[in-house]
């Protein structure tokens, strides 16, 4: 099985949060929906998510911060990723320390988390080793 996969941070702009600016983690996964049941059975696995569907695909979808910070995270430091997605992974980590202290409320949580979403997934330069 090969699957579509990220680790996702969602900025957007916010009347309603006090420094302008709400800040959503997102871990999803994707897949054809011939795979449907196997995308509804990580719900029961991880312990958290929603399932969607769009036409011919379907989605595993994790977003509740509790969710992320006490299922996802942990489950992927215990069975660790391999591949270009540990940076992304590492960086979301660190998003969700910045969130869990309350720094996010702050101007300089907000620029951190800013430059680690940029960072991240398709704005990540491929690195020489």
């Amino acid at each position: 099985m090969a699957a579509e996969g990220c680790f996702y941070i969602l900025i957007t702009k916010s009347n309603t949060h006090k420094i302008g600016h709400k800040i959503l983690l997102k871990f999803i996964i994707g897949q054809h929906s011939r795979d449907a049941q196997l995308i509804e059975s990580l719900i029961s696995y991880l312990g958290c998510g929603i399932y969607t569907q769009k036409d011919n695909y379907v989605e595993f979808v994790a977003q509740k911060f509790t969710d992320i910070f006490e299922n996802i995270i942990p489950y992927f430091e215990k069975y660790p990723l391999q591949g270009v997605k540990v940076k992304d992974f590492l960086d979301f980590c660190k998003a969700a320390k910045i969130i869990e202290r309350k720094d996010h409320l702050t101007k300089d949580g907000l620029e951190q988390i800013l430059i680690l979403k940029q960072s991240m997934n398709k704005g990540r330069t491929m690195d020489k080793e």
